[in-house]
């Protein structure tokens, strides 16, 4: 059956499962028009060689301004005042802006830095673990674990105070989630955007009276010598806040469905500890939380892979589909914890390459291996299809994670019960 033009990219059966659909149009060729929910089409890559290419393309640039009109009557951008103010961040700039703002935050999630920090990372997760409720046997692993962790690793690296951290809500994430001016949650969204805007400003304040050392306070100290404009400044603060948690979150989540879907898996990185960092890097290519990129565009229009596409439509690939490609990936479907084929994409490619990735590495790290140790017998608490996958167009995780386990194992002792 031929695949229709554009291809939809929405529904709980295509959340639940992309992959059947992404093998379809790979085979079908590399690049393809799509539908998204708010009525955007775009231009979608799919496989790896032609992912790899597009996302170091120098003609694709990230910023807005480039996308035509077609694209910005649908796209459901922030509104103004927001979207100037909070949306000129490393996602959606270009060289040299985009070189020089990314200097600012590179030394923060250095690797060796963010390694020096992994004991501290690991008393963070095994004291979620410790306050599971006594005697407990099952939980949603999202509430009580993924989407709190991550956050308490964000805060730590970037010098958020305890008394910002603690006042920071979660539903603030979910500002990047394409609500169009018509949709009848638009008033609750916009509102979720001026609270967050608000909060920023209030870190902003902070940092300013009590300086220090971390990421937020050289932050702040470049807006005021300057080097930033207050615009910038807002704006990266807005997508450490948003972009360096929620990614984590869902995949934590995305990993350990994929463990508990292979039980065997799981059981022989409770046995083989030191296997955790291979495992992660073919976690994260099997189902990637990055399950699309952001908008990309042509100055012009231009051949793209075969296709010729107008200047200003928005390309965006697919780096689910193309970690699942099997002229890279062999039996690319299978979960292999002895894979040697090489890199994923799952954290981009180019000059756009995740700068926290070394960061990302070490949660996951961290929390599967806490997670799988402490928790003996772990697996899912409801059928694999009850599983509520979150509806964002880019991202890719579960809005719940509830599961069963036996009782709670010492952090330093695995025979030893808590």
């Amino acid at each position: 059956m031929p695949l229709p033009d554009p291809v939809p990219l929405y529904g709980s059966a295509y959340k639940r499962d992309p992959y059947p659909l992404y093998a379809r149009m790979r085979e079908a060729g590399p690049i393809h028009r799509v539908l998204f929910p708010s009525g955007v089409t775009a231009w979608l890559v799919t496989g790896h060689a032609a992912a790899q290419h597009t996302l170091a393309d120098p003609r694709l640039g990230k910023n807005h301004e480039r996308g035509n009109d077609r694209w910005r009557e649908r796209a459901s951008i922030m509104p103004e005042p927001q979207h100037s103010q909070l949306q000129v961040h490393l996602l959606h700039q270009d060289p040299p802006k985009h070189t020089a703002m990314r200097r600012f935050v590179t030394d923060a999630f250095a690797p060796r830095r963010v390694e020096e920090l992994r004991p501290r990372f690991q008393e963070m997760a095994d004291a979620l673990v410790d306050a599971l409720p006594a005697g407990a046997r099952t939980a949603d692993l999202v509430q009580c674990f993924a989407a709190r962790f991550p956050f308490q690793v964000l805060a730590e690296v970037i010098g958020l105070p305890p008394h910002l951290a603690a006042r920071f809500r979660r539903e603030w994430g979910k500002v990047v989630a394409p609500v169009g001016p018509a949709d009848p949650g638009r008033p609750a969204y916009e509102a979720l955007l001026r609270e967050l805007q608000a909060y920023i400003a209030e870190v902003v304040a902070d940092r300013r009276e009590h300086g220090g050392d971390g990421l937020l306070g050289r932050l702040v100290a470049a807006r005021d010598e300057g080097e930033l404009t207050p615009e910038e400044l807002d704006s990266m603060i807005f997508q450490l806040l948003v972009a360096g948690q929620e990614p984590v979150t869902n995949q934590i989540t995305t990993a350990l469905v994929s463990l508990m879907r292979q039980p065997e898996a799981l059981a022989r990185l409770r046995e083989e500890p030191e296997l955790m960092p291979r495992a992660v890097e073919e976690l994260m290519r099997l189902d990637s939380a990055f399950e699309l990129t952001t908008w990309r565009f042509l100055a012009e229009d231009a051949d793209l892979h075969g296709t010729r596409v107008p200047a200003g439509d928005s390309v965006i690939v697919s780096l689910c589909a193309a970690n699942r490609d099997p002229e890279r990936f062999p039996d690319p479907d299978t979960l292999d914890l002895d894979r040697a084929q090489g890199p994923h994409l799952a954290f981009g490619h180019g000059i756009h390459f995740c700068p926290g990735a070394a960061l990302a590495r070490i949660e996951l790290q961290v929390a599967l291996a806490t997670l799988i140790a402490r928790l003996p017998g772990l697996r899912l608490a409801v059928p694999d299809e009850e599983l509520r996958w979150i509806p964002a167009v880019l991202g890719r995780g579960t809005a719940e994670l509830p599961v069963t386990f036996d009782r709670p194992v010492c952090p330093y002792s695995r025979g030893t019960t808590a």
